[in-house]
């Protein structure tokens, strides 16, 4: 499977791809503390979503039984995305939808593929549970294929290989913002982000992801690359000051946030900006 990183990738470093040029993070039969430690740390980084975690909302039981060697990592990423605080970051705050695609991306580190892969996981949440929905990854032949029992979950969206969906590579960049943003601090707050796409059966366009400079500044969305089969000149680029996600703040740490709006959300989009208090700066082609 050729993967689409730093090293055969042209524009790479100014997708935020870099990372993903390494070997997955696997737990060993000799592993040593300094070694379970990263594996941990991997598991919560891809779990929660790159999301801070505090030490006292470490799983610590889990933890100790991975150590042990009572619990595989596949059975620490159940306890993870099963516990407390996954539900309290990803699933009380957002639509059944949101969440959906952000287990794919969790678990299976790739996004839904079609509208009947995202309607049946949202129905199974609704009628199932929480638990139904997530232990419907951690089972599947998709998981046990790709990771086994000792891999941590990688994001498998920028491969591309032999019978390998191509849209799951742009659409993994509405999912993906940066390696320095989280799933709970991105722009487009609760909803979800594949809606159009997917509804659509089409290619997302594929839009410079977030990363920090040395100042610690946030770098603004840039023109995507592609676009949405012939739906590409009817995206727009909306420039915002006053706003960060849904909260408006005294001290905004970057000059302005943007969104790209399909052409027939565009009015309904300025609407709710004006309301949540942000400035829109500028509207123009994507």
């Amino acid at each position: 499977m050729q993967t689409l990183v730093a090293s055969n990738l042209a524009n790479a470093g100014r997708l935020g791809l870099e990372s993903f040029d390494g070997e997955p993070v696997e737990l060993r039969w000799n592993t040593s503390e300094e070694e379970l430690q990263t594996v941990i740390r991997a598991v919560y980084k891809q779990v929660l979503g790159n999301d801070y975690v505090m030490e006292s909302q470490r799983l610590i039981s889990a933890e100790s039984l991975l150590r042990q060697g009572n619990l595989t990592v596949r059975g620490f990423v159940r306890a993870v995305a099963k516990s407390e605080l996954y539900k309290e970051k990803f699933f009380y705050p957002n639509s059944n939808q949101r969440f959906v695609e952000l287990n794919f991306k969790h678990l299976l580190g790739r996004p839904p593929s079609d509208e009947d892969e995202w309607a049946y996981h949202t129905c199974l949440c609704e009628k199932q549970g929480v638990d139904a929905e997530i232990d419907s990854y951690l089972d599947s032949e998709e998981y046990v294929s790709k990771f086994g029992e000792n891999i941590v979950p990688y994001y498998t969206g920028f491969q591309v290989g032999l019978g390998a969906r191509t849209t799951n590579f742009t659409r993994m960049f509405q999912l993906y913002r940066g390696y320095g943003s989280s799933d709970r601090a991105q722009v487009g707050g609760k909803e979800p982000r594949l809606t159009w796409e997917i509804g659509k059966n089409e290619a997302s366009s594929i839009v410079m992801p977030s990363t920090s400079t040395e100042e610690g500044t946030a770098r603004t969305p840039q023109t995507a690359f592609g676009g949405i089969g012939n739906q590409s000149a009817r995206m727009y680029r909306v420039e915002v000051s006053g706003q960060v996600g849904r909260q408006v703040r005294p001290v905004i740490r970057f000059s302005n946030n943007a969104y790209l709006v399909p052409y027939d959300q565009l009015s309904q989009r300025l609407q709710q900006i004006v309301r949540q208090g942000g400035k829109i700066v500028s509207v123009r082609p994507a």
